[in-house]
């Protein structure tokens, strides 16, 4: 997709904003973008583009680009302008040093919510239903050979993981770090030979924990993770990076 195709599809939540439109509004829709893989490290942002195609204002505008320049999603560079940021291998180990604590812990937290008042198994489907869903999305998307829209999907997948903690707090610092991830993904330049492999694992663990082994879980989470750091690690490293 092209830079010109992005900002133009941004007219379609135009409506959205409506007169209550805030930066912190503008800002979730071009981190949504982040997080579908629609904006590339390096993409320069133009504020006339971007300002037309929501209907915002310059200032409503600048206050988004510093909000997500605050979550290192983007980066001003001096008489250049703003761009999507490019991560570096430290960024890598870093964002999943804190996965391991965000995912892990939430399934440990839901473990110990179990154990001290073990809730109703149609309650517990309930609060798996969104971890279901991403599962079945990636695997529709894998099906229809759309390789980005898996990526997606499994974005969803490891935000439903966190969402177990119930925390609105752990929620939100997922939702921004696996924004940043994704800014990550972008250095995997076959997505089918990257997230392929990753499919069965999250089928998997989606059954450990429908069958409630939540320390199985917790522990194929942790491998998961570090398998994916690994493979990004050297994809970093590699000359083409």
């Amino acid at each position: 997709m092209t830079t010109t195709d992005w900002v133009s599809d941004l007219r379609d939540e135009r409506l959205d904003l409506g007169r209550a439109s805030t930066a912190g509004r503008v800002a979730d829709v071009l981190r949504t973008r982040i997080i579908e893989g629609r904006l590339a490290p390096g993409t320069r942002l133009s504020e006339e583009d971007i300002g037309a195609a929501l209907g915002v204002s310059r200032n409503t505008l600048r206050e988004a680009f510093r909000l997500l320049s605050h979550e290192r999603l983007l980066v001003h560079e001096f008489n250049r302008g703003v761009f999507v940021r490019r991560l570096s291998v430290d960024d890598v180990r870093d964002l999943y040093q804190v996965r391991r604590i965000l995912e892990c812990g939430a399934v440990r937290r839901a473990a110990d919510h179990l154990a001290a008042a073990p809730q109703d198994p149609d309650q517990w489907d309930l609060l798996l239903a969104p971890v279901r869903a991403a599962v079945e999305e990636g695997e529709a998307a894998a099906a229809a050979d759309r390789w980005v829209d898996v990526g997606t999907a499994n974005m969803h997948f490891h935000q439903a993981v966190a969402a177990l903690a119930q925390s609105p707090r752990v929620t939100e610092t997922m939702a921004h770090l696996l924004a940043e991830l994704r800014l990550v993904f972008h250095v995997m330049h076959a997505p089918r030979a990257f997230h392929e492999a990753y499919l069965p694992e999250n089928r998997a663990i989606l059954e450990l924990l429908a069958a409630g082994e939540l320390g199985e879980a917790e522990t194929a989470i942790a491998s998961y993770l570090d398998r994916a750091e690994a493979q990004l690690v050297a994809a970093y490293s590699a000359p083409s990076a």
